[in-house]
């Protein structure tokens, strides 16, 4: 049995917008959506639904939001099979327990309540840093949420952070037929040719050339899975975070792996992760690298 698609959805237009997304990644794969709202604390004010009585206005309200959610999600496509669960705990908690049966997680870009100006809600970051399956954060421009570049952006990194990412990535260009972007950004030392202006290529030429070799490496085994996939494979002089962010300008996905370890429970999120987390101009993928 194939593992569902599992969205948080709190009734914010964040989340809402995430089911849309959940919705259309469900249909390319086949795969069933589950929508889960969970909550200990948060109260709702405003007008209610009918037939609350006897009923605690804030269970009545979370039956009511994912109820909602459903209905959107089968208005959007009806073929894909949704189901719905209202649970009594802390929305990471319980996004981070269905994560062990869940193909990935995806979340909105802020929750309901947030600050407006805030880039990304704390659910969204502490779900995307933990959790042991790959993390979707819905965010960026309306041709980004929209799929219209027909390109997936991969941050092509070590041999500890990569190759989950990439065979994702590599998946997600081939159901989708688009091209595959993989970037391998690589930055020359300052103290490097400092004082010798004659030798000041030469490391620079010796950082891209091994640059060029763990793109290589990172793309030998999915290429030959998946040799329909047209892949443009890029060194770039430059932050990866910089260059990645962006790069995501004209990309649909912009994928990257992070290495899990266990008895770390911190958030486990490299610059770039959680540069692109906060700054995309597209939905954001986080792939865990074993653990």
């Amino acid at each position: 049995m194939e593992l569902p698609l599992v969205v948080g959805v709190d009734g914010s237009d964040p989340s809402l917008t995430a089911v849309d997304w959940a919705v259309a990644e469900a249909a390319r794969f086949g795969l069933p959506l589950r929508l889960v709202y969970a909550s200990l604390w948060e109260r709702y004010e405003g007008a209610m639904p009918s037939g609350t009585v006897g009923r605690p206005s804030e269970q009545v309200m979370a039956e009511h939001v994912v109820a909602s959610a459903a209905e959107r999600a089968q208005r959007c496509d009806p073929e894909v099979k949704v189901s719905t669960e209202v649970l009594p705990q802390d929305a990471v908690t319980a996004l981070l327990a269905e994560a062990a049966n869940a193909s990935a997680l995806i979340t909105g870009s802020r929750g309901r309540g947030q600050l407006k100006g805030l880039l990304l809600g704390s659910v969204g970051l502490a779900v995307a840093a933990r959790a042991h399956c790959p993390v979707v954060v819905v965010r960026g421009d309306r041709a980004g949420l929209a799929g219209t570049h027909e390109r997936i952006l991969l941050a092509a990194g070590d041999a500890d952070t990569g190759h989950e990412a990439a065979r994702f990535a590599f998946r997600e260009a081939e159901v989708r037929g688009c091209v595959l972007d993989v970037v391998r950004a690589w930055r020359r030392p300052a103290h490097e040719g400092v004082g010798n202006p004659q030798l000041a290529d030469e490391p620079a030429q010796r950082h891209e050339e091994h640059a060029a070799a763990v793109l290589e490496e990172l793309l030998r085994e999915p290429e030959a899975e998946h040799p329909a996939v047209r892949v443009r494979p890029a060194t770039v002089e430059g932050p990866a975070h910089r260059v990645l962010v962006d790069r995501s300008a004209a990309a649909d996905l912009v994928i990257v792996g992070v290495r899990r370890r266990e008895g770390h429970f911190g958030l486990q999120l490299g610059r770039t992760a959680h540069t692109l987390l906060h700054h995309a101009h597209c939905p954001v993928v986080v792939v865990p690298q074993g653990a």
